[in-house]
């Protein structure tokens, strides 16, 4: 199996002496002229048949994706292979003694940032030696594929970490497919396990272990020793599930077991986009609240004022105070505080966070769900940009104005930020408490007919559109401050318009005391 993804990554790397963007199939690989034109096309054939096509031997999926049992795939093919890399090397040494080309092999990937991923703690010897025993017992794992399991400990004992989860994941996945072709749909009691698995292995913004392993993309030695506890915590939680109920309270008494099954059951997806928004909101607003503490010029009383006494932005704090009015009505009890001022800041901060600790499920998400939450990320994206260019603008302006290196018209476009800094800061709040709220009621969306539901996206991407244009005009480049109130106030309409024709989400969903997941 090493072989095989190391073996992939090279031929990846000789790709690219000639190509430009390497394929990320191995069958798009091998199909490509760069290899034919290094290696010729009878020696890519032959690996064609060993290790890039259904039709041939098809040893890397075969292997990668848990088919083959202990002693199955027999030793002479392994040999084969080796003889066919070493080969490999020879023809490309030629190559590139004939030519120009410089061989540069791409940098492998290492995981970071893994915090919040990491749900188990390290393994201690008890939870090893229980799960020795479920693996003889647990009906997940085919009796024919233990060896797999046993050897994937015995590497984790001798700190082959990467090899561990090697083995882990393989078996992992033909488990999974022998409960899927049980029982022909998911029982609820392996939702949790799901979540897991797509956080780890195929969630975009997650660390995609087995992606990065199978395609040859990590160093090996360095692989963490956290990322396979996760694995083996995981592997324990699920066979128990497929034990002998007697059996299975038994273990359950053992503290370290009883711990790990909390972890388990406690957990939720961190990698799915809907989490990924939720985390966009909560950073948003982080940066939004320090928008009050910006330093801004002392002549700017009586500026700030006639900008607030102006009709278009007095137009627009009516239409903040009235539109979030109508969101607040649709927060859940819990979430909102009395009878604050709506647009109150020192609310902004409780209310968002409620409403993002609120469980939105992430399974199973549709088509329809997934393009309202690339929009609504987009819109947050944007959002997060204005505030970063606001922070960073008002910080060189300020220090600038200290210096009096601002000329005359530069001093009034900078009092005039300051102003206006006023009505954007409550206006990227209402768009942060839209979001969460649509958001909380994402799956509401499924109701809506087609009509309703393209209506629906064209009001989406018309605030999508008014985000990427106040990133334009709140540019240092651009510095357009009253054209954002203008543009502030064109989109303010079309959310009060589109709000009283109650086609929102919050306005369709069932009240919270009402749903049940």
């Amino acid at each position: 199996m090493k072989l095989t993804s190391c073996l992939e990554r090279a031929l990846g790397d000789v790709f690219l002496l000639i190509g430009k963007e390497c394929p990320f199939l191995l069958r798009d690989l091998l199909a490509s002229e760069e290899l034919a034109q290094v290696f010729g096309q009878s020696v890519v054939d032959v690996l064609k048949v060993f290790i890039g096509s259904p039709r041939g031997l098809n040893l890397r999926n075969i292997l990668w994706h848990g088919f083959a049992s202990p002693r199955e795939v027999p030793p002479k093919y392994c040999s084969m292979m080796m003889l066919l890399t070493v080969g490999l090397g020879q023809l490309l040494k030629s190559f590139l003694q004939q030519t120009t080309f410089t061989l540069t092999h791409r940098s492998l990937i290492t995981l970071r940032n893994l915090e919040e991923l990491i749900v188990f703690p390290d393994v201690p010897y008890e939870v090893l030696s229980v799960l020795e025993e479920i693996m003889k017992k647990s009906s997940f794992i085919l009796k024919v594929m233990l060896p797999y399991w046993e050897a994937a400990l015995v590497r984790f004992r001798s700190h082959r970490f990467a090899d561990c989860a090697i083995l882990l994941l393989t078996q992992l996945e033909t488990g999974l497919r022998k409960v899927f072709a049980t029982v022909n749909k998911c029982p609820k009691r392996l939702l949790t396990a799901e979540d897991f698995l797509w956080d780890f292995l195929n969630h975009q913004e997650g660390p995609r272990i087995r992606d990065h392993l199978s395609h040859g993309e990590i160093n090996l030695p360095e692989f963490p020793k956290e990322v396979t506890n996760q694995l083996l915590g995981f592997s324990v939680v699920l066979l128990l599930r497929f034990v002998d109920e007697e059996l299975s309270a038994v273990y359950k008494e053992k503290a370290s077991i009883k711990s790990l099954i909390s972890l388990a059951e406690g957990y939720s997806s961190h990698c799915h986009p809907i989490s990924q928004l939720k985390k966009q909101v909560l950073s948003c607003e982080e940066k939004i609240r320090i928008w009050p503490l910006l330093p801004l010029p002392e002549e700017n009383t009586w500026e700030a004022g006639r900008l607030e006494g102006d009709a278009e932005a007095s137009a627009c704090n009516s239409l903040i105070t009235q539109i979030l009015e109508e969101l607040y009505r649709h927060a859940p009890e819990h979430c909102v505080c009395g009878n604050s001022q709506y647009s109150a800041p020192e609310k902004w901060h409780r209310l968002l966070g409620e409403l993002c600790r609120m469980r939105v499920p992430t399974l199973f998400c549709p088509r329809n769900v997934v393009e309202v939450l690339v929009v609504l990320r987009s819109i947050c994206s944007q959002c997060q940009r204005v505030s970063g260019q606001v922070i960073a603008s008002a910080e060189l302006r300020h220090r600038q104005w200290l210096e009096r290196r601002l000329r005359s018209r530069q001093r009034q476009n900078y009092v005039r930020m300051a102003s206006s800094i006023r009505l954007l800061s409550p206006v990227l709040y209402l768009m942060l408490l839209l979001i969460a709220l649509e958001l909380a009621n994402i799956h509401v969306v499924l109701g809506k007919d087609t009509s309703e539901y393209q209506h629906y996206l064209r009001f989406l991407k018309s605030i999508l559109q008014y985000t990427e244009n106040l990133v334009v005009y709140t540019s240092q480049d651009k510095n357009k401050w009253n054209e954002a109130v203008s543009l502030t106030h064109t989109a303010l309409l079309k959310i009060w318009t589109f709000s009283e024709s109650k086609q929102m989400l919050i306005h369709l969903a069932k009240p919270a005391s009402e749903v049940v997941w």
